[in-house]
């Protein structure tokens, strides 16, 4: 690994750690899952919790009451049995619920009456603001074939949806869960302002860009390449050149990327009309 590749996954591996250092906490923010009859799908909600960062699950009515000691459940929980293991069952919504003030239940069909509807994005922004203020919120997910019934949106103070395919908005109820999770999790990191910079684009920002002197001679490299070719007029350039300048100018070229470019040039050189 050269000194330069180290360094980017030095300051990568810094701030991911700045972010747990945060986000791993205690949130006050309960997932339940009502009635749910198939063990694979509780242990893929504890894998997805916990790949976010959450991690306390509430069944309400499982199929089976010791959900954590399916073999199905162990199997795709992939490492996530301690949140598997610490799910709690309950008799009733209520009880699941405890003392949430926004309770969001997660639903893609319309309903006459019931709490208003809004989308993901709203549901998560308001989750964000009262976490951050410590108070505590619920998200409700139905039963694998029916979803949530009118009596489990009466719990609820907003039925959300997540925007998907209108002709065909089915989702597995552990991929909605993820889905909403990774949602959870950005809106967090939001909320309290922490660099959210994709790894790639940290590795970019740490490489060393090239001088504008470097670019300037590497675009009169390919315009003698462009007119070598026959790509460029020279009598009727037009806008080319300047479309080019631009281009390179967006991209915040690399010293690495001008010697390539400068390569290119030089192979339309050799192969075209100018040797």
């Amino acid at each position: 690994m050269s000194s330069n590749q180290a360094e980017r996954r030095k300051q990568i591996l810094a701030r991911n750690e700045d972010q747990l250092g945060v986000l791993d906490q205690n949130w006050p923010i309960r997932w339940v899952m009502m009635r749910t009859s198939h063990p694979g799908n509780v242990g893929s909600a504890a894998r997805a919790l916990k790949t976010m960062g959450f991690s306390a699950l509430h069944l309400v009515s499982p199929a089976y009451e010791y959900m954590a000691r399916k073999a199905e459940a162990i199997s795709l929980s992939s490492g996530a049995f301690d949140v598997l293991e610490a799910a709690q069952n309950h008799e009733t919504m209520l009880e699941a619920l405890g003392d949430s003030q926004l309770v969001f239940g997660l639903t893609a069909r319309d309903r006459e009456f019931g709490p208003p509807a809004i989308s993901l994005h709203e549901a998560v922004s308001m989750a964000s603001s009262a976490l951050v203020a410590n108070k505590p919120v619920s998200f409700v997910f139905g039963t694998e074939r029916t979803g949530l019934d009118n009596e489990d949106l009466k719990h609820c103070t907003h039925r959300v949806w997540i925007d998907a395919n209108p002709s065909y908005p089915s989702l597995n109820l552990a991929q909605a869960m993820m889905i909403v999770a990774y949602s959870m999790r950005q809106g967090l990191m939001k909320e309290l302002a922490i660099d959210s910079i994709a790894p790639s684009s940290l590795a970019s920002q740490s490489a060393e860009l090239a001088d504008p002197s470097a670019i300037a001679a590497m675009l009169e490299h390919w315009q003698q390449g462009l007119e070598a070719i026959g790509y460029l007029d020279p009598e009727n350039p037009k806008k080319l050149m300047p479309r080019l300048q631009s281009l390179f100018a967006r991209a915040a070229l690399q010293k690495e990327e001008i010697d390539l470019l400068r390569g290119i040039a030089k192979q339309m050189l050799q192969h075209g009309k100018i040797k």
